[in-house]
C-alpha cells in the first residue's frame, strides 16, 4: 500500500499538517455519499478513507490503515461527521481519544461545534473542558443507541419465532440410505466423495450429517 500523503495545510503561514476524513456506514448496502459530500468541504476526497463495517469495534481495514504507519502522524487532523462515526461502544471512543492526544492528532466532528473552532494559544484548555463534557454525553448516547438496536432485533427475532418463522440454516432431513453408505464408507469400502455422490450431498452437508449421526451414536 502506497503512502497516504495529502499536502500540508497552513493556517496564517504556520505550517499546521495534514487533512484527513473518515466516513463509516454499518453496511454495504448503506451509502456514504452523505458524509463523503459533508467532508468535502474540509478534506480533498482523495484523502478521505472509507469503511462499510458495524460501529461495535475499531476492527475496519481503512481506520486502522488510517491509524497505521501509513496514515496520521504527529501534527495531522482527522475530519468526521460525527463522533458514532469512530465507534459505537462509548470504551472504544474513549480509548481512540485517548490515542489521538497522545498522537498530537486533532480530531475535528462537524456536529460538534466547539472541535471545529480555532482557539488562541494559552485557551487551549478551555476548549477541551467543554469537548470533554461533550463528547462524555456523546459517548454515553451513542452506546445507547447500539444497544437499543441490539435489543429491538433480539426483540424482532422472538416475536418472529413465536409465529413459527425459523432462524438459520434450514435443516436437511437424512437420507434413508444415509445408515448404510455411511457404514460403507467408515469401513474404507468407498472414499467419502463417493458417499457425497451417492447421497446426493454436498461436502458440509455430508460432514455435518456425519458429525450428528456419530453424536446420537454415542447417546445410545
Amino acid at each position: 500500500m502506497d503512502r497516504i500523503d495529502p499536502p500540508l495545510f497552513f493556517m496564517g503561514g504556520i505550517k499546521m499538517g495534514r487533512m484527513f476524513g473518515y466516513a463509516r456506514v454499518s453496511s454495504r448496502e448503506q451509502n456514504l455519499d452523505r458524509q463523503i459530500q459533508a467532508l468535502k468541504k474540509y478534506v480533498d476526497e482523495e484523502h478521505i478513507l472509507t469503511d462499510k463495517e458495524s460501529g461495535k469495534n475499531l476492527n475496519r481495514p481503512s481506520y486502522q490503515a488510517l491509524k497505521g504507519a501509513l496514515g496520521l502522524r504527529s501534527g495531522d487532523t482527522l475530519v468526521i461527521t460525527s463522533l458514532d462515526r469512530l465507534s459505537r461502544n462509548k470504551a472504544d471512543i474513549k480509548q481512540e481519544l485517548q490515542w489521538f492526544k497522545e498522537q498530537n492528532i486533532r480530531l475535528k466532528i462537524l456536529d460538534l461545534p466547539t472541535s471545529m473552532v480555532e482557539v488562541n494559544e494559552g485557551q487551549e484548555w478551555i476548549l477541551e473542558m467543554i469537548q470533554n463534557i461533550l463528547i462524555e454525553v456523546l459517548a454515553s448516547i451513542a452506546e445507547q443507541e447500539r444497544i437499543t438496536i441490539k435489543n429491538r432485533q433480539r426483540e424482532g427475532i422472538d416475536a418472529a419465532k413465536k409465529k413459527g418463522k425459523v432462524f438459520g440454516r434450514p435443516k436437511i432431513s437424512r437420507p434413508d440410505e444415509f445408515d448404510e453408505i455411511y457404514r460403507l464408507w467408515k469401513k474404507g469400502e468407498i472414499t467419502a466423495v463417493a458417499a457425497m455422490k451417492k447421497l446426493d450431498l454436498s461436502s458440509s452437508t455430508f460432514y455435518r450429517m456425519v458429525k450428528q449421526h456419530e453424536s446420537e451414536s454415542q447417546h445410545i
